[in-house]
Formats: C-alpha cells, structure tokens, sequence
C-alpha cells in the first residue's frame, strides 16, 4: 500500500484527512456520509461531519432532528465570531460523531459557495480543524458551479456517490471533471466511486472503463437503508436492535477502512459530455446480449 502525504500533514501514525462526499441529487449522499461517519468513529477516530446544504438536513440521521445552522447563528450574532463558541453550533450525534449544519443562502438568492467558506473560516476561529482526525463534508447535489465545489478546496479526498444509472453517472462525470480542475492547485484526489442503491453494476463497470477510477464499494439495493433516513438513524444504531442488519453496516466498514489506508487515489481524466452521452446511450441501446433495455431504466 502506497501512502501519501497530502496537504492536512496526514502521517501513517497520526492520521488527519478531509473528505468531501458529492454525488447526484437525491442519490443517498447524506445517508451514505453518516454511515461512514459512524463507521470511521467505530475504528477509533475523531470525525466531524459538515453539512453543506441549505436543507440542512446532512447530519438528521446522526441526530435525530435539525440541528441549528452555522449560517443562522453568525447572523443571530451579528457576524461577530468573537461571540460564538463551539457548543454553538458543534453538535453531537451517534457514535460520537460531531455535526455541524453550514445552511445557506435564502432560494434564490446569495452564494452556497460563501457559506462554505464563512463555515470553514468559523471553524478554523474555533480551532476545530485542529481537534478531528477526519473531517466530512456532504455536498449537495452535482458540481454546477464553483461555489457548489468550494468544499474541493479543503479536501484530500472526494467519494463520488451514484447508482448504476445514466444520470448518476453523469453527474459523477461532472464531479469528477471538478476534481481534475482543482486537483491542477491543491493536492487533491479521488478517493473513488461508492455505488448506492444499485442491483447491478455493469453501467459502472462501462464507466470507469472508460474513466478509470476506483470502486469502493457498491451497495445493492436495501430497503432498511431508505427507512433508517425517514426514522433519523443510521445503520449502525438500527443494527443495535436488528443484528441482521450487521451485515448492512459492513459495507460502511470496508469504505471506512480504505480511507483510513490512506489511497493514493486517481485525478480523473473525465469524459467529454458528448462523449459520454454516446457511450452511455450506446450500453442501453446495444446491450452486448442482444436484449434491448427497458427505456425505465435509463433514468433508474
């Protein structure tokens, strides 16, 4: 295994790394995240999850309820960050995890981007990047914009969430077109995909054909994973009164587990968007057995 030290002064004795969690909308990020939260906390690590989103909704399973957001409690301060303290809006969730809601602008208007910047300026005054062996960031949707890949700048490493679907895959294209650019001025790379919600992984496997990247894991389709989200609880905490569903949490475990061996990663050369459009509809349109794709399943 090869080890790297990246920016965050990582050391194989003292591990200390960023990661930043993006994927299509609506395509399981947050839950993802807080399982990985929880799974990083069961190895013995200091983790700090950041919610990126003006939902702020990112940490609900780690908590159980909306926490306040750093964005509304600068502005109930007046913006002095003499006057906040951690306990303000660091909160605790499952496993020890530690939660923190950036929130955002008002729809419409403002810059999700700044807010993210204004949450990581906070922290680093309250010298909270000091006190977590790692720290997540769940980012909201696909990269659209620069403000949407503002948490790229304080991160080692970006997970690409998706499914084994034509708009997932996408998006991880676009993500991960974001983590080449970044990757040209900090020291960033690509941890890899984690396949969510998924039956199959053959559209994935044409994929990272043609755009080379790791696989962490790939989860199949788990109804219990849906429902831990509406009952606010991750995996792990269902698992205490469910042992069958130990085998769930394990798929966390093993993503936990190569981040912690520290990847060398991949700066992705992404497939132009044409490019891939045709490589894509091509799959559905001329599967290799001879059966054509239910035009449902693009879109799945």
């Amino acid at each position: 295994m090869r080890y790297v030290d990246l920016a965050s002064k990582t050391t194989i004795g003292e591990l200390r790394v960023k990661l930043s969690v993006y994927g299509k909308g609506g395509i399981g990020k947050s839950t993802t995240s807080c399982n990985i939260s929880v799974a990083l906390a069961r190895r013995g690590k200091k983790v700090l999850q950041i919610g990126c989103d003006p939902k702020h909704d990112s940490t609900f399973t780690l908590t159980g309820y909306l926490i306040p957001t750093i964005i509304d409690t600068l502005q109930e301060k007046s913006f002095h960050y003499e006057d906040i303290w951690p306990e303000d809006v660091i909160h605790e969730g499952y496993g020890g995890v530690h939660c923190v809601e950036a929130g955002g602008p008002p729809a419409g208007a403002g810059c999700g981007g700044y807010v993210v910047g204004e949450t990581v300026k906070l922290l680093r005054e309250l010298n909270a990047f000091d006190e977590y062996d790692v720290i997540l960031f769940d980012v909201l949707g696909d990269v659209v914009c620069g403000g949407f890949a503002a948490p790229l700048n304080y991160s080692d490493y970006c997970l690409i969430v998706t499914d084994n679907g034509f708009d997932a895959l996408f998006a991880a294209n676009r993500i991960a077109a974001s983590v080449r650019e970044k990757a040209r001025t900090h020291p960033l790379r690509l941890a890899g995909l984690i396949g969510n919600r998924t039956s199959k992984r053959d559209l994935i496997d044409k994929y990272v054909e043609s755009v080379p990247m790791p696989v962490l894991e790939v989860l199949p389709l788990i109804e219990d994973i849906r429902v831990s989200r509406v009952k606010g609880k991750t995996m792990f905490e269902l698992a205490e009164d469910d042992p069958a569903l130990e085998p769930v949490c394990d798929f966390y475990m093993n993503i936990a587990d190569q981040i912690l061996a520290m990847p060398e990663g991949v700066v992705p050369q992404d497939a132009p968007d044409r490019e891939l459009f045709n490589l894509l509809s091509d799959f559905y349109l001329n599967p290799q057995d001879g059966q054509a794709v239910q035009p449902s399943l693009v879109t799945a």
